[in-house]
């Protein structure tokens, strides 16, 4: 990976905050959360073009602006920063643009778990947020707690996989135009 300098990587990471909020009016809700495919295309090119950190700084801005525009959730936090961290480091690690398809093993994994801690009501982390969930989601009556993550990691998955996808293939495309 080709190190940008600071003041490049902090524009290009507030030019991909500007376009992942104006494309969050293009989701589609799906069980407990949007399904917001651009940010995780965004996730990809931010891992891959300005490295791990500033990545999951990209995807925390658009998680607050998303949240406060309401066209977010409290899920945009964990559903985007950790498949930016997971990207950044993969390409890191692999130094080629397929590290993006890796980016739903931060968002569905781990960050489709730590989303279902959140909103099932576990006490630290809902008591730190300011909210509670009444009731963990519609799965957890018939299958337990198994079934409300299951629930929130597939919808997760819905929205992660065909836009780190999409990211990958917005990679090879800058690549191409000579944006490395």
């Amino acid at each position: 990976m080709e190190t940008l300098p600071e003041p490049q990587r902090l524009a290009l990471s507030a030019t991909l905050v500007a376009l992942g909020v104006i494309l969050s009016y293009l989701s589609v809700p799906v069980g407990p959360a949007k399904v917001f495919p651009f940010q995780h295309v965004i996730n990809v090119v931010a891992g891959v073009l300005i490295g791990p950190w500033y990545a999951v700084l990209t995807a925390f801005g658009i998680s607050v602006l998303r949240v406060a525009l309401g066209t977010g959730t409290l899920l945009a936090f964990p559903g985007s920063m950790f498949g930016a961290l997971a990207v950044g480091y993969a390409y890191r690690w692999l130094k080629r643009p397929e590290a993006g398809l890796l980016e739903p093993i931060g968002t569905v994994i781990v960050g489709g778990l730590v989303g279902y801690a959140l909103i099932a009501g576990l006490d630290a982390p809902t008591k730190l947020l300011g909210f509670v969930a009444a009731n963990p989601p519609s799965a957890q009556p018939y299958l337990g707690i198994f079934g409300g993550a299951l629930a929130i990691v597939a919808s997760f998955a819905v929205s992660s996989v065909p836009g780190s996808i999409l990211g990958y293939l917005a990679v090879r495309a800058l690549r191409r135009a000579g944006i490395r």
